[in-house]
């Protein structure tokens, strides 16, 4: 049986102005700029926004914080102690592994960061972003990055993550492993080429003729080998209900290009053994329609941030992946205020979860814990977005996505890369690329 504890009511936030936005009270995203009154989270001081000196780009991110000391650890024996700052999963994840699992809790440092002219673009959407039929299908009068930084809805700060700046262009080399309650587990490597027309400083003829396209999103497998040379293409909309999200496959035996079925929301995601559905990549990606969201209010909570130790070339797959959970001598912790958002599920939607609920970074609109409730409104699965800044960029994205499911008693993760290729961030691309014509071509 999972205990669940109970926690303080969410503070109100103040209110900001889009004038506010980048001025002594408000980040240029909308955080709140002062720590807070205990001295546990620091106030925000522009982010990181260059490398250390020991940097090599052609391996992955450096710690710039490599002496920090752990302050100290929350276990299942002490977890009534900080039960709020912890969210639900949270608790349970601890509880359900009380000898082996911890949460060691770092020095918070508030290292989020975006180029300037995503700051000018946000605060621009302050002004100018509305919701298109309360939400549900998408926005308008926005462009770059998250449209509501002074949010005053829950699904306003869903759209904010949605719409998130996360560069222009990116490529990945993407590990996923659903590993077994005895611990075992086979790595499914894929490559990841996913362009974000939404995201681009100027607009383009291209994106002036499809202003609704949000995300270009092509994969090819490299393991296992069986599936090699198979691959696939997503084209994401903004607003859903105008035109749906579209997706092809590619495999070798067919050797051609296949329209998919519907591909989204609660079916299960690729190689992930059913642990994860498709709409937790990123812990949430595409339409809100399926859920009404509440905007429960801010709190501060300990989340995975300044992944940099679990990030690292150094490490293998066995160095990360333990049997009931990941390596907790490679986590990072840190106390940081976050938006909390419920979604339960609309009447006559099919869902395999009735209700969520997600913690969203303050500092950079992701989210970085969700919770997930079964139909009969049963605690069943949590997951956490190890998040650090890619100071070259700069751009604060998550290394690694952890996704416990606690009755099964097993866990699944997503981003593994340490020993391949790091990110390699890029200024555009050419639209026909991301066409199911030019799939094939990608694939081989």
């Amino acid at each position: 049986m999972l205990l669940l504890w109970t926690v303080s009511v969410p503070a109100a936030p103040p209110i900001a102005t889009p004038e506010d936005l980048g001025g002594p009270l408000f980040t240029p995203l909308g955080a709140e700029r002062s720590g807070n009154d205990s001295g546990t989270i620091p106030a925000w001081e522009g982010g990181l926004s260059a490398p250390p000196d020991d940097y090599d780009r052609l391996r992955h991110e450096t710690d710039p914080f490599p002496d920090d000391p752990v302050l100290y650890a929350v276990t299942a024996e002490n977890l009534a102690d900080h039960a709020d700052h912890l969210s639900e999963g949270q608790k349970a994840l601890l509880q359900a592994h009380p000898d082996t699992w911890r949460m060691n809790v770092y020095r918070t440092r508030r290292t989020a960061s975006y180029p300037d002219w995503v700051y000018q673009a946000v605060q621009e959407n302050a002004r100018n972003a509305e919701l298109v039929t309360q939400g549900k299908g998408g926005v308008r009068n926005a462009r770059v990055s998250s449209p509501f930084p002074i949010p005053q809805t829950g699904v306003e700060i869903i759209w904010n993550h949605n719409l998130r700046w996360r560069g222009i262009r990116v490529k990945r080399t993407n590990g996923q492993a659903a590993v077994t309650r005895k611990g075992r587990y086979s790595v499914a490597l894929t490559e990841l080429d996913i362009g974000f027309p939404y995201g681009v400083r100027e607009a383009t003829p291209f994106t002036r003729k499809y202003p609704n396209l949000m995300i270009g999103y092509r994969s090819r497998t490299i393991e296992p080998s069986f599936l090699s040379g198979d691959g696939g293409l997503i084209i994401e909309p903004i607003d859903q209900t105008v035109s749906p999200r579209k997706s092809w496959l590619y495999t070798r035996a067919l050797k051609r290009v296949v329209r998919t079925p519907t591909f989204g929301h609660g079916m299960p995601g690729n190689n992930t053994d059913g642990l994860r559905t498709v709409d937790e990549f990123e812990l949430f990606n595409g339409s809100p329609y399926m859920f009404e969201w509440t905007l429960l209010g801010k709190r501060e909570l300990l989340i995975p941030y300044n992944a940099y130790r679990i990030h690292s070339s150094d490490l293998s797959y066995k160095d990360i992946l333990h049997r009931d959970h990941i390596n907790p001598d490679l986590v990072r912790f840190e106390r940081h205020r976050v938006w909390v958002v419920e979604g339960r599920l609309r009447d006559g939607m099919r869902h395999i979860y009735g209700r969520r609920v997600f913690y969203v970074d303050e500092d950079s609109w992701q989210v970085s814990v969700s919770d997930s409730y079964d139909l009969e409104g049963n605690l069943w699965r949590t997951a956490m977005a190890h998040g650090l800044n890619y100071y070259t960029v700069p751009v604060h994205l998550s290394t690694l996505e952890v996704f416990h499911d606690l009755v099964e008693k097993r866990y699944y993760v997503d981003g593994l890369d340490n020993r391949r290729v790091p990110y390699e961030f890029l200024e555009g691309a050419d639209p026909r690329e991301f066409s199911p014509n030019a799939l094939p071509y990608y694939v081989r």
